[in-house]
Protein backbone atom coordinates (compact mmCIF):
# COMPACT_ATOMS: atom_id res chain seq x y z
CA UNK A 1 0.00 0.00 0.00
CA UNK A 2 2.40 2.59 -0.92
CA UNK A 3 1.45 5.94 -1.72
CA UNK A 4 0.70 6.87 -5.40
CA UNK A 5 3.54 8.12 -7.12
CA UNK A 6 2.94 12.21 -7.18
CA UNK A 7 3.60 13.70 -10.75
CA UNK A 8 6.90 16.10 -11.24
CA UNK A 9 5.02 19.17 -11.53
CA UNK A 10 3.07 19.06 -7.98
CA UNK A 11 6.31 17.85 -6.27
CA UNK A 12 7.64 19.92 -4.00
CA UNK A 13 11.30 21.39 -4.79
CA UNK A 14 12.88 19.28 -2.37
CA UNK A 15 11.76 16.10 -3.36
CA UNK A 16 12.75 16.68 -7.07
CA UNK A 17 16.45 15.05 -8.30
CA UNK A 18 18.89 17.28 -9.60
CA UNK A 19 18.58 15.45 -13.27
CA UNK A 20 14.62 16.45 -13.00
CA UNK A 21 15.27 19.97 -12.31
CA UNK A 22 14.92 21.76 -15.84
CA UNK A 23 11.79 19.36 -16.51
CA UNK A 24 10.18 20.77 -12.81
CA UNK A 25 11.15 24.29 -13.34
CA UNK A 26 9.83 24.63 -17.22
CA UNK A 27 6.49 22.97 -15.58
CA UNK A 28 6.26 26.27 -13.14
CA UNK A 29 3.86 29.09 -13.87
CA UNK A 30 6.05 31.92 -14.16
CA UNK A 31 2.78 34.26 -14.68
CA UNK A 32 1.97 37.09 -12.13
CA UNK A 33 -0.85 34.83 -11.13
CA UNK A 34 0.85 32.32 -10.65
CA UNK A 35 3.72 33.79 -8.59
CA UNK A 36 1.27 35.71 -6.79
CA UNK A 37 -0.46 32.71 -5.73
CA UNK A 38 2.93 30.58 -5.22
CA UNK A 39 3.39 33.64 -2.29
CA UNK A 40 -0.22 33.14 -0.78
CA UNK A 41 -0.11 29.35 -0.77
CA UNK A 42 3.65 29.96 0.82
CA UNK A 43 2.22 32.33 3.64
CA UNK A 44 -0.09 30.24 4.06
CA UNK A 45 1.86 26.95 4.76
CA UNK A 46 4.17 29.26 6.90
CA UNK A 47 1.09 30.52 8.66
CA UNK A 48 -0.64 27.55 9.75
CA UNK A 49 2.82 25.69 10.44
CA UNK A 50 4.03 28.38 13.19
CA UNK A 51 1.17 30.56 13.77
CA UNK A 52 -1.98 29.00 13.72
CA UNK A 53 -0.53 26.06 16.17
CA UNK A 54 -3.79 23.67 16.82
CA UNK A 55 -2.46 22.71 20.20
CA UNK A 56 -0.40 25.42 22.36
CA UNK A 57 1.53 24.91 25.58
CA UNK A 58 4.01 26.49 28.47
CA UNK A 59 7.25 26.45 25.68
CA UNK A 60 5.53 29.28 23.99
CA UNK A 61 5.10 31.45 26.72
CA UNK A 62 8.20 30.07 28.49
CA UNK A 63 10.51 31.63 25.37
CA UNK A 64 8.66 34.60 25.14
CA UNK A 65 8.96 35.37 29.22
CA UNK A 66 12.67 34.05 29.10
CA UNK A 67 13.40 36.02 25.90
CA UNK A 68 11.82 39.29 27.73
CA UNK A 69 14.44 38.82 30.78
CA UNK A 70 17.18 38.47 28.33
CA UNK A 71 16.39 41.82 26.27
CA UNK A 72 15.95 43.70 29.75
CA UNK A 73 18.91 42.63 31.24
CA UNK A 74 20.34 43.87 28.54
CA UNK A 75 19.22 46.76 28.08
CA UNK A 76 19.57 47.94 31.92
CA UNK A 77 23.04 46.18 31.84
CA UNK A 78 25.17 49.16 32.14
CA UNK A 79 22.70 51.22 34.73
CA UNK A 80 22.96 47.78 37.02
CA UNK A 81 26.74 47.86 36.32
CA UNK A 82 27.30 51.00 37.73
CA UNK A 83 24.99 49.92 41.00
CA UNK A 84 27.41 46.86 42.08
CA UNK A 85 28.93 47.12 45.33
CA UNK A 86 32.55 47.30 44.88
CA UNK A 87 35.28 47.01 47.49
CA UNK A 88 37.57 49.55 45.52
CA UNK A 89 35.85 52.44 44.10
Amino acid sequence: MADKPVPLPQQRLMDVKLGQLPSWLAARNFTPNGIIGALCKGHDRYFNKYINVKKGGIAGVAMFVAGYVVLSYVWEYDHIKHDRWRKYH
